[in-house]
């Protein structure tokens, strides 16, 4: 388990290193996994969400082993565009942090609420760390479950069973 570690602004030059780990987490779900291959431009980090200052890294050892992303919502709020970690570095806290960052930076830029839109299997995850599912909406590889996570809290809520057991997340939080 990471307890802490530094988070910090990707840089331009990690763009294609942050892709590849998005590449490699979304892989090692294998309900994505065939969509991905058949689609590889789904896995893009923007230049322009980087150079905004959006997109957010963990550090472990040199290396990066997570990052997320938010962007402004027309109405005022954010979205987290991204939240990847290295697969071997799953279940060790490292996703909650990004997204207690998120909050944060959300929170400095006047948001309210973080949205997510999260594929079914990650309802869980999603429920884990403190976002209540309020709606499903269309997307390109099919229907997605919309969470809502407040910025107005001091840090997300976290069910620390499902992080510490990897083999039976809760069904029900």
């Amino acid at each position: 388990m990471i307890n802490s570690a530094p988070i910090r602004s990707v840089l331009v030059c990690e763009q294609k290193q942050s892709e590849a780990l998005q590449l490699r987490a979304s892989l090692g779900n294998s309900a994505d996994r065939d969509v991905l291959l058949e689609n590889p431009d789904a896995i893009e980090l923007s230049i322009e969400q980087i150079a905004g200052g959006n997109v957010f890294v963990v550090e472990s050892d040199g290396l990066i082993v997570g990052f997320a992303a938010i962007v402004p919502r027309a109405d005022g709020d954010s979205e987290l565009d991204a939240l990847f970690v290295e697969p071997e570095k799953w279940r060790h806290g490292i996703a909650l942090m990004l997204i207690t960052h998120c909050q944060d930076a959300a929170r400095q830029r006047g948001s309210k609420t973080i949205y997510a839109i999260g594929n079914p299997h990650a309802k869980d995850f999603y429920s884990a760390v403190g976002f209540n599912l309020v709606g499903t909406t269309q997307t390109r590889f099919g229907v997605g479950l919309l969470f809502c996570l407040a910025v107005d809290c001091n840090h997300p809520r976290v069910n620390t069973s499902y992080a510490a057991d990897r083999k039976t997340p809760p069904a029900q939080l």
